[in-house]
């Protein structure tokens, strides 16, 4: 089977004063990023459609799901480490306006928010039960870049960590055998996107 796992689009910058998690909505840029994902994905064969309940991976999905006429099956474990965090600041943003926090976080610093290592477990488990109830179908997953991230380390038998820099609206993708081989077909595709 494959599995497609796409970044979700670039989202608004969210911090909340009451200590509730930070669940941004889509930029005006990251609908339009969305919508080109559709384009490029409306012609492919792709089975059923699964999100992270969190709103940008959702609005994300959803002008593919439209486009197929598919409903989208929300995943909890592939949420980002993250999501209860009261901040949401676009990594591209961060990386721009405060470079020394950005190598922090991607060198190991969101250990401190988050069990990176319980994060990657949840991933693991929920993406092999989608590989799992999906035989031979082409599957689309709307997540965030520490899912893919996750995944990759895990197809690739190396450390967890953050070494990918995925692209909002990115697509990767993995092959998964029924004989339990996955391997990556393609990492961060984005000649989609503007």
């Amino acid at each position: 089977m494959e599995l497609l796992l796409i970044r979700h689009g670039l989202p608004l910058r969210v911090q909340t004063n009451d200590g509730s998690p930070a669940d941004p909505a889509l930029s005006d840029m990251g609908l339009h990023q969305a919508e080109r994902v559709a384009e490029a994905l409306a012609g492919e064969a792709i089975d059923r459609i699964y999100s992270s309940p969190l709103l940008r991976a959702q609005q994300t999905a959803s002008p593919l799901a439209e486009r197929l006429r598919l409903e989208i099956e929300i995943e909890h474990r592939v949420r980002e480490f993250d999501a209860d965090a009261d901040e949401y600041i676009p990594l591209e943003e961060m990386k721009r306006t405060d470079p020394e926090r950005w190598r922090a976080f991607m060198a190991g610093g969101y250990n401190d928010q988050t069990d990176f290592e319980s994060f990657v477990a949840e991933v693991i488990e929920g993406l092999r039960a989608i590989v799992d109830d999906n035989p031979g179908r082409r599957v689309a997953v709307f997540c965030h870049g520490g899912v893919i991230n996750a995944w990759a380390t895990h197809v690739l038998d190396i450390e967890p960590r953050l070494f990918l820099d995925a692209r909002y609206a990115s697509i990767s993708r993995f092959m998964a055998a029924s004989s339990g081989q996955r391997s990556i077909a393609s990492l961060n595709e984005a000649a989609h996107l503007p």
